[in-house]
């Protein structure tokens, strides 16, 4: 495991930034109206930031052909450095018959504002299909990951990228820590070993489980939710953020923790986005990084441990962080406590299984999760935000 002074050192070796200069912002702003435009989606934003500001290193545009292909067959940039989800921009055949190759491209969010640029190197067309069963291992239309691809244009387009500004996070700002300062504040809390957690649920009693597990081996915990697109039926971010300053305000010590918003998209593809969020907090500088059961799953599409099973596919120090993990925890009846059938003798009766899931079908029924699935003030919480009875 490689180190730089701010710690484990990023995928590829060095931190991305493509943040525009003051003076490149000026360029492009000076070019804004001669250029063509293409609009980005919620994910493409989330993509344009990630890249912007390190969390995809070594990415600093989106695909060529070379690089996609080799992703979508290999789990490998063409250069051999393992990368596990293609990141792409789509456009329809219109559009991009309109583009010329080695030109600059506007790149707008929704409401029209410029906010990045990119430098068109390719446009390529893609087999569908293909990439969803490679990387979804499905192509059942029904999984949100392989419906996105579906809906989108047939041409991708390829190029470095630059965001104009790092605006603060409209709705979390104390908690946007982009990887160049969570890798200087873990530098000043002396961390030198840190476990990354993924989340897109509110945290329950499995969950604050082993992460404690993780925190009696490391360091420092970098409890990092994803905020950028998900599911329809997904509790809200905000709801989410509210859950975790609660529970780390009264159940987790306050020395060993930090808190802060992953701003990417969620795929859903399970095992291969396992390794894709694991590259990305070893960016952030976290040297560990949790897999518990079906880790960005979704439905019946992947094995329970599929997600853990994949990094054996790699040598420990391709990837550069050390995967933590975890059988399925769950609340022991006999031991009154959380266990794994690792540590508790208990029978299937006296298991009691615990999912983000469960906790969203529970609260969609009007029932309040008991204190063995979520701490009483989280449940709380999500009661009010559901305009549940307490």
């Amino acid at each position: 495991m490689s180190y730089h002074l701010d710690g484990i050192a990023p995928h590829g070796g060095q931190l991305v930034n493509r943040i525009a200069t003051p003076e490149q912002k000026q360029t492009f702003l000076s070019k804004a109206d001669f250029l063509p435009r293409i609009q980005l989606d919620e994910r493409a934003i989330s993509d344009l930031e990630m890249i912007a500001i390190g969390g995809f290193s070594p990415i600093t545009g989106f695909m060529n052909q070379k690089d996609y292909e080799s992703v979508v067959t290999d789990m490998r940039l063409a250069n051999g450095l393992p990368w596990a989800i293609p990141i792409t921009l789509s456009v329809s055949e219109e559009v991009a018959g309109s583009l010329e190759i080695d030109s600059l491209v506007r790149l707008d969010n929704p409401a029209g504002d410029f906010i990045g640029v990119l430098e068109l190197t390719q446009k390529y067309h893609y087999d569908k299909i293909h990439e969803a069963i490679n990387v979804y291992r499905t192509n059942d239309a029904k999984h949100p990951g392989v419906q996105v691809v579906y809906n989108q244009g047939a041409v991708y387009l390829a190029g470095g990228v630059w965001l104009l500004d790092r605006h603060p996070h409209p709705e979390f700002p104390k908690y946007q820590i982009d990887p160049v300062e969570s890798r200087q504040l873990f530098h000043a809390r002396g961390w030198k070993t840190i476990v990354g957690f993924q989340t897109r649920n509110p945290i329950h009693r499995a969950h604050e489980y082993i992460q404690k597990c993780a925190l009696e081996i490391v360091d420092g915990l970098f409890l990092h939710p994803l905020v950028g697109a998900t599911k329809e039926d997904d509790i809200p971010a905000d709801v989410r953020m509210r859950c975790y300053e609660i529970l780390l305000d009264k159940y987790y010590p306050k020395d060993r923790v930090i808190l802060a918003i992953n701003p990417s998209a969620m795929r859903y593809a399970g095992p291969r986005e396992a390794i894709f969020h694991a590259l990305i907090r070893k960016n952030y500088g976290c040297t560990h990084f949790i897999v518990g059961r079906d880790h960005a799953g979704v439905g019946n599409y992947y094995g329970t441990y599929d997600a853990q099973h994949i990094f054996s596919e790699f040598a420990p120090e391709e990837l550069g962080i050390v995967p933590m993990m975890f059988e399925h925890a769950f609340y022991c009846t006999r031991t009154k406590q959380m266990a794994t059938s690792k540590t508790s003798p208990s029978t299937s009766e006296e298991r009691i299984h615990l999912s983000g899931t469960k906790v969203r079908e529970m609260l969609r029924r009007g029932e309040l999760p008991p204190p063995e699935f979520s701490r009483p003030e989280v449940a709380a919480e999500l009661a009010r935000a559901m305009q549940l009875p307490l």
